[in-house]
């Protein structure tokens, strides 16, 4: 954008020249006033063959002349620079358009965060963080520029639109987050979200109580209010501040402490050599010094704590907390 504005500026002052050369020259020249040295400069440039307000000296028809010359090279020049500049622009809009439809249809395993507020950008940091493939909705521009500029695939457009989600491909998600300012956007986007893909895991902001009912009638699994949130951390913090200190290491807001410790939700796969070991002899506490919070089993029971002797099931889910460079290991091992 800043190169078509020096480029259009570059025109207008070689028009803005030329034109006021050929004005102070025929009133230096012949004498004339201002406007008619002016008036005369415009038809000469414009070149549309009206009669001379004024008979020319000899040296006034040689000024002319040069002044012909000067202005035809000029406008010649202005129309190409912004010829070449609208030629770029269509081009440069025509293949961002093919090149944004082939990344679409590219996407899977993605996650859809529809949009651009600041809780919106938030979830697409963290996701980023974790090195999660995401896709931002934003139906405004200006807010859109965002996404781009942090790198990030931004499609602008009505998140509560069925057409906007299937060209999310919103079929092939994991899961989608409705941060939309508006809290019944965030109901028509989950609602929209949850009847073409009935598996995908929805996550979405509310700004009261009623709203996130609403929510989770139309088919939020996850719903989140900011105020009551920071409400409850900020009381928490009072009354538990080493507690809470231990649970921010393993958040975002994790950063301003020396542990990398993290919680990560490990899926155990078919293939993985651990299938139908206990806890203990997967030696995965003493070897990576990994805890295990939780283990949900592939039926969906969800067991705290686990004991030693639980089973690693193909399809299970645990809960972990560790540091990050155990966790990765943890997950090769489990999930390859």
């Amino acid at each position: 954008m800043d190169g078509w504005r020096s480029q259009i500026f570059i025109v207008f002052l070689l028009m803005t020249v030329v034109l006021a050369a050929g004005t102070l020259g025929f009133q230096a020249v012949e004498g004339w006033s201002l406007f008619d040295s002016f008036y005369m400069t415009l038809v000469t440039l414009t070149t549309v063959g009206y009669e001379e307000i004024h008979p020319l000296s000899f040296r006034g028809r040689v000024f002319a002349s040069v002044l012909m010359l000067a202005g035809v090279t000029t406008i010649l020049a202005s129309i190409t620079i912004l010829g070449d500049m609208m030629l770029k622009l269509e081009l440069g809009d025509a293949f961002g358009r093919r090149r944004r439809r082939i990344m679409l249809k590219k996407l899977s395993d993605h996650y859809i965060v529809c949009g651009a507020g600041r809780v919106g950008r938030s979830v697409v940091r963290e996701l980023k963080r974790n090195e999660a493939n995401v896709l931002l909705i934003e139906s405004d521009p200006e807010r859109a520029k965002w996404g781009a500029d942090q790198d990030v695939p931004t499609l602008v457009a009505d998140a509560t639109q069925d057409s906007t989600l299937r060209t999310a491909q919103i079929e092939t998600a994991n899961g989608l987050v409705a941060a939309v300012d508006s809290d019944a956007q965030n109901v028509y986007v989950t609602l929209s979200a949850r009847v073409l893909n009935p598996n995908l895991l929805i996550a979405s902001r509310a700004s009261s109580r009623d709203a996130a009912d609403r929510l989770r009638r139309a088919g939020a699994n996850t719903v989140f209010t900011p105020y009551a949130f920071i409400g409850h951390r900020l009381a928490q913090s009072m009354l538990r501040p080493h507690a809470l200190s231990l649970l921010d290491v393993a958040s975002a807001f994790g950063n301003s402490t020396d542990l990398d410790i993290e919680v990560e939700e490990v899926r155990v796969s078919e293939s993985s050599r651990m299938v139908s070991q206990t806890l203990d002899e997967s030696r995965i506490k003493s070897e990576l010094g990994v805890i295990v919070l939780a283990a949900r089993k592939p039926g969906g029971e969800m067991q705290f704590n686990p004991a030693g002797d639980t089973r690693i099931e193909a399809g299970g889910v645990f809960i972990v907390m560790g540091e990050r460079s155990n966790l990765e290991k943890l997950e090769e091992i489990l999930e390859s």
